[in-house]
């Protein structure tokens, strides 16, 4: 045998030997993502009517980023949470209302966004809007983030109401001025929503539902919100007034990570 024959002979042996290896290791992927249990569905399935401007797939939030897990503007909620939203709809409906939604079913991963965010005190970039009056080194032991969060049991919304008909909002425009969550609606980041006194999401004290300084047609309407999903079976937390919590939930000590997408409800 010749030297090169020889050589070509090695190679070959070597190649094959190399995608034997090849065939038989196993897969180097990521692992398929957790799934929604069947008791999750969108809402849209079984309220069409409700609006959703679902705010944390885009980058008008208080990080100023879209958040971990938000793949597309769907609301996902557990089902007898929709239905229950299906009821305070159809109600307000009548009055010449619709309910909009901010935010529905959150997972985990969005939820440990938040909570680096908030430990890297140097990110200040939407300080201007949605938290002015409260120092960034502040906003765990003021309540604002936690490492868990009800939203991730799939039984807790965040929402307002639109005066029907519905004009659009426009979308938010990364780097542009900012203005307090906090000011006169005038002056706020625009949203078709009624007055609430503050914006979605304002890591303020205005923001608590009962809060006196709010009087008026902003109070009037907080209490619309509130006392209509009350009869539907929903509890408020007294520090934002957009925040409501279906009871009883259907998973009380459950917090779920599958992403924010059509794909994790599709067949429920």
């Amino acid at each position: 045998m010749t030297r090169l024959a020889s050589v070509l002979r090695v190679l070959a042996v070597s190649a094959a030997a190399l995608l034997t290896a090849t065939a038989t290791a196993p897969a180097a992927q990521a692992g398929p993502e957790p799934a929604a249990p069947k008791e999750f569905v969108a809402l849209r399935s079984v309220a069409p009517t409700i609006i959703q401007e679902m705010r944390y797939v885009t980058p008008h939030t208080f990080m100023g980023e879209p958040v971990d897990g938000y793949r597309q503007p769907v609301c996902i909620v557990t089902r007898p949470t929709a239905e229950a939203l299906h009821r305070a709809q159809a109600r307000l409906l009548r009055q010449g209302y619709s309910l909009k939604m901010y935010d529905c079913y959150r997972p985990q991963r969005a939820v440990d966004h938040f909570v680096r965010w908030a430990k890297d005190l140097q990110d200040k970039r939407m300080k201007q809007e949605f938290y002015p009056r409260v120092d960034k080194s502040r906003l765990f032991a003021d309540g604002y983030i936690a490492e868990k969060s009800g939203h991730s049991r799939g039984s807790t919304v965040d929402l307002t109401l639109v005066k029907l008909p519905a004009l659009p909002t426009r979308p938010y425009v990364p780097g542009e001025q900012l203005a307090p969550c906090y000011g006169p609606k005038a002056e706020r980041f625009p949203d078709n929503s009624v007055d609430m006194g503050t914006g979605y999401d304002c890591f303020d004290t205005l923001a608590h539902t009962d809060d006196p300084r709010v009087q008026g047609a902003q109070r009037a309407n907080r209490q619309l919100l509130k006392g209509t999903l009350a009869e539907a079976g929903f509890t408020n937390l007294p520090e934002e007034w957009w925040h409501f919590t279906y009871k009883p939930e259907t998973f009380p000590d459950s917090y779920f990570d599958f992403p924010v997408a059509w794909g994790s409800v599709i067949g429920h």
